[in-house]
């Protein structure tokens, strides 16, 4: 990684994938443009089109390319066929975890922000809502999704064991601490302290790293008390930090709260290397039909910007992103009374990256519906 040449992994995935990922490499040739970057980018298959193609969700050529690149752009894997076979043994999610296992991702970061043009469109009350600003670290690579795993031969006794080191913990627990000191300077952990002896532990490292924060408040909370505060009072929370499966559950609740998952980027970080992608499935009813949101495939794009330390260009980029979604300038999931596909909702960003006010769309001719090119 130099100044201003980057290598970017690009796997789109499968379903909708491929087209939201299609708007954010468009907008970061726009970045390249602007701000004098040079991305080069290399294309692997995983997933169900890998299984399809290969018979392995993540090849070694996909693995390959990921370790040579200094960023992974992801779309998004799953298909029907997996999804209705609970008996396949080979299926697209094992792609993702084995990616985030060899690629040492033990961080996955979610920010949830509201923006007040589409506060109408969450299932919540505007006054519970309005100001929401989030940052969820879920461990990523331990836990009960990666402990030993067991079904009896006649299918009638399983276990899946949940195990947790220090070494699991701790880098986790300092980052979400920084971010908190550059934030509201509160952190909570979401755990369930009073079963499990996990999340006593979590609970024991986190009072221990405290200490080297003395500017950060830290609070605890148990699992399903935080799922109900989520939705009583959101902005409440400032960072959360959480195990494994406690964070999927938690970060997908908090999705809805937005409006739309269409809108929700995540980060997942490790020591080398950093993987970015929507928080939304592969969606496969909306393939190839131009209805999916790009959004959350940008926005991802924009924390993959900040991990590559050019802040200019991920802050110009969020800022077109809100400047489209205060236009009104978005996908039928959040304007169904005068949608754009997902190509128009990404060119309009890329034509604001480029000319900002000096574009030639009609900024006030697309609110009242009119047209959208002077």
């Amino acid at each position: 990684m130099s100044n201003n040449y980057f290598k970017i992994a690009v796997l789109p995935g499968d379903g909708i994938g491929p087209e939201v990922v299609n708007e954010s490499v468009k907008i970061l040739d726009a970045i390249a443009e602007v701000f004098h970057y040079k991305f080069q980018f290399a294309y692997g298959i995983v997933g169900a089109e890998a299984i399809f193609q290969t018979g392995n969700p993540l090849p070694e050529e996909t693995l390959k390319i990921c370790k040579d690149s200094d960023a992974v752009l992801f779309g998004a894997i799953g298909d029907p066929s997996f999804d209705n076979n609970p008996d396949a043994k080979v299926r697209p999610e094992q792609g993702l975890l084995k990616l985030r296992k060899e690629l040492g991702l033990f961080a996955n970061i979610r920010p949830l922000k509201t923006y007040p043009s589409l506060i109408g469109k969450s299932p919540l009350k505007q006054e519970i809502i309005d100001g929401t600003d989030i940052q969820i670290f879920r461990e990523l690579v331990s836990g009960i999704y990666f402990g030993e795993k067991f079904t009896e031969e006649h299918g009638n006794y399983a276990y899946d064991i949940c195990k947790y080191s220090r070494e699991d913990i701790l880098p986790i627990v300092h980052m979400a601490f920084r971010e908190a000191q550059k934030r509201k300077k509160k952190l909570t952990l979401i755990d369930k302290a009073n079963v499990l002896d996990t999340s006593r532990l979590w609970r024991k490292i986190c009072r221990e790293t405290a200490n080297e924060y003395p500017d950060v408040e830290l609070d605890f909370m148990f699992v399903d008390n935080a799922a109900m505060q989520l939705i009583l009072n959101p902005k409440q929370f400032d960072v959360i930090v959480t195990e494994n499966m406690f964070g999927d559950i938690i970060s997908d609740e908090a999705s809805v709260i937005g409006g739309s998952i269409g809108l929700l980027p995540s980060a997942s970080i490790g020591d080398e290397n950093a993987l970015f992608e929507p928080i939304h499935g592969s969606y496969p009813q909306a393939k190839g039909k131009g209805i999916a949101n790009p959004v959350a495939s940008i926005l991802s794009t924009a924390m993959m910007l900040d991990y590559l330390k050019l802040e200019l260009a991920a802050a110009k980029l969020r800022a077109s992103v809100e400047y489209a979604i205060e236009n009104k300038y978005v996908t039928v999931d959040l304007n169904d009374k005068q949608p754009y596909s997902t190509s128009e909702v990404g060119d309009f960003i890329v034509d604001y990256i480029k000319f900002s006010e000096k574009s030639y769309y009609n900024f006030e001719n697309i609110k009242i519906g009119k047209s959208t090119i002077v």
